[in-house]
């Protein structure tokens, strides 16, 4: 077992940088320029791939790309496993999956670059559990998006973010993107650039419009961005931009009404856009609509929304099938 007192390190520090090591550095270019990935998504296969090098030059001194193989990565899985941070926790499967994840499109973009190494689809990814879907139905939304007070400027912005949230299924990053000037309330739809640098428009309800509008009518700043802080410095320089909202900060509101809303579900932001795609499906919208509403790349990505079309399919026979109809 790996424990406390054996450090994994993702600087590699006290390593010299080999092969592997620039081929990274490559393959995270890569992705920040071609592929247009997030922040987050580089840093994450920053981390994943960076640990796996360490683990290299800890086992394999004279490690070379053509060298890698299948028992190679095997004892790289067992090491995966066994590991114990400091604090004493290990790595879920998910995560350990998220790892090799990270070392396969790494795989593939060398394939892709005549590099010799391991062929990409050789890896397996070990099955995990699958998790149960979290959402709230049409209730448990009203009684979160009715406990803000409207009485106040900070009341008006929450509300308004939650109503948002649940009128266009917005990622949280995506929400705090968000500049006054993109909404247009006349045909209530705005665009917006997701997940890999999607384009997509999304669509305000009725609701959602109304108070946004009152929102922003109480706004006595011109700041650029949508929903802006009101504690700390006032910082007016460059159209308010260190003035907007973070995500943290949203996670941290919507948890707090979660909260006072006394929910049976842990709720987060991203609950708020599972129930966004649970409410359209459940009123007749079709998967592939819900799958563009969404800014899903693949249609399997939204196949977790199932649970509510198996719903319905079980309502189709019932009522059409022969043999439900009584004698």
């Amino acid at each position: 077992m790996i424990n406390k007192n054996t450090k994994l390190n993702n600087n590699a520090s006290g390593f010299n940088r080999i092969e592997l090591d620039r081929w990274i550095e490559e393959f995270l270019e890569y992705l920040e320029i071609e592929k247009n990935c997030s922040r987050l998504t580089i840093r994450n296969y920053r981390h994943y791939l960076e640990r796996f090098s360490y683990w290299i030059k800890g086992s394999y001194p004279k490690f070379k790309l053509c060298d890698l193989d299948l028992k190679i990565l095997k004892k790289y899985r067992v090491f995966l496993v066994r590991y114990i941070s400091e604090d004493g926790k290990g790595l879920k499967q998910v995560t350990q999956n998220y790892h090799l994840i990270a070392i396969r499109s790494l795989l593939k973009f060398l394939t892709k670059r005549d590099i010799k190494t391991l062929a990409p689809e050789k890896i397996e990814l070990p099955k995990t559990e699958s998790r149960s879907l979290k959402f709230l139905n049409t209730e448990q939304v009203e009684r979160l998006l009715s406990q803000p007070s409207i009485s106040t400027i900070i009341g008006l912005r929450n509300k308004a973010i939650l109503e948002t949230l649940f009128s266009t299924g917005l990622r949280v990053s995506e929400l705090v993107k968000l500049n006054r000037e993109q909404l247009d309330f006349k045909r209530k739809e705005f665009g917006v650039i997701g997940k890999g640098g999607r384009a997509r428009v999304v669509f305000l309800s009725t609701r959602a419009c109304k108070w946004l509008k009152e929102y922003l009518d109480k706004r006595e700043d011109n700041f650029k961005p949508l929903f802006v802080r009101y504690s700390g410095k006032n910082q007016k320089d460059d159209d308010g931009e260190k003035m907007r909202l973070s995500a943290r900060t949203v996670q941290r509101i919507v948890k707090k009404y979660v909260k006072r809303a006394k929910l049976p579900v842990a709720a987060t932001t991203h609950t708020l856009r599972h129930s966004f795609a649970t409410d359209l499906l459940s009123h007749g919208a079709d998967l592939r609509s819900v799958q563009d509403l969404l800014g899903h790349k693949n249609i399997a990505t939204t196949q977790i929304y199932t649970h509510v079309t198996n719903a319905q399919l079980r309502q189709v026979h019932e009522k059409f099938h022969s043999g439900n109809k009584k004698d």
